[in-house]
């Protein structure tokens, strides 16, 4: 079992900066790749960042690409989205989710793949 905490949402102008945090508990965090998501009012919940077990590989969706960088510290058991040049389209609840067993390699897009899911943080973006 995995239990997922987001922090670091909060108001922002645009063109501002925000770094979200996700701590996790449960030892086999560092085994699970993390993923990054986003709903906002009336819409979908949708892909922001992915990050494989290791570190080594990540993927982001177009639409953050080149703003929000995704990391992970697995002796701290965290994951955090640093993002920069935030727009008014990026005001959402970011969620964080963890992959879950069994054990795989490699970054997932899909919300449906994750087992395990933050409670989330809002992130709103004025212009």
């Amino acid at each position: 079992q995995v239990h997922l905490v987001e922090s670091g949402g909060g108001l922002v102008q645009a063109g501002g900066s925000l770094r979200l945090a996700c701590t996790a508990s449960g030892r086999s965090f560092s085994t699970y790749p993390m993923g990054w998501f986003r709903q906002a009012p009336g819409k979908e919940r949708d892909f922001v960042a992915a990050i494989s077990w290791t570190g080594g590989s990540t993927d982001y969706a177009d639409s953050v690409k080149g703003r929000f960088t995704i990391s992970r510290d697995n002796a701290k058991n965290t994951v955090l989205l640093q993002m920069n040049s935030l727009k008014p389209e990026d005001t959402a609840v970011y969620y964080c989710a963890a992959l879950g067993p069994p054990f795989r390699v490699g970054v997932f897009t899909q919300p449906d793949e994750y087992r395990y899911w933050g409670q989330g943080t809002q992130v709103t973006v004025s212009s």
